[in-house]
C-alpha cells in the first residue's frame, strides 16, 4: 500500500457501518409498530366485546380500562364510540370502537409513513348480546 492510498478504506467502512445502523434501527422501528398494531387491535376487540356483552356497559369504565391496558399509547390514543339500531326495533343492536393510536417512534415520521408505520386506526364491532324474552 502507498502513502496516497493510506485511510482510503476508512470512509467506505465509516459509511457501510451507517448504512448497517439506519436498517437496524428501521428494522426496530418496524417490530415496535407490529406489535403496537397487534395489541391496539387486540385491545379494541376486548372493549368492543365487553361493551356488547355487559348490561347496562359503562362506556367510560371500559376506555379507561383499555386506555391503562394501552400504556402511554393509550394516553394519546382517540376512542370513538358508536351504536346502530339495525332491525329498527329502537334497541341497540352493535356496539363499535374506533381507536386511533400513534405508536412509539425511533424514526422520523417522513419516513415511516410511505411504508406503513403512521397511525393506527382500528375499528371493532360488537353485536349486543342479550336473551330473548
Amino acid at each position: 500500500m502507498t502513502d496516497h492510498e493510506r485511510g482510503t478504506g476508512l470512509i467506505a467502512t465509516a459509511g457501510g457501518v451507517l448504512v448497517f445502523l439506519l436498517f437496524v434501527l428501521f428494522a426496530v422501528q418496524l417490530l415496535f409498530s407490529l406489535y403496537a398494531s397487534s395489541t391496539v387491535t387486540a385491545i379494541v376487540h376486548d372493549a368492543a366485546a365487553q361493551a356488547a356483552t355487559t348490561a347496562d356497559p359503562d362506556l367510560d369504565a371500559i376506555e379507561r380500562e383499555a386506555r391503562a391496558r394501552l400504556g402511554r399509547v393509550g394516553d394519546t390514543a382517540t376512542f370513538t364510540w358508536s351504536t346502530e339500531d339495525l332491525d329498527g326495533d329502537g334497541a341497540v343492536d352493535s356496539i363499535a370502537l374506533r381507536v386511533v393510536a400513534t405508536p412509539p417512534r425511533l424514526v422520523p415520521r417522513s419516513i415511516g409513513r410511505g411504508v406503513g408505520l403512521g397511525p393506527i386506526d382500528r375499528t371493532a364491532t360488537a353485536r349486543v348480546e342479550a336473551l330473548q324474552p
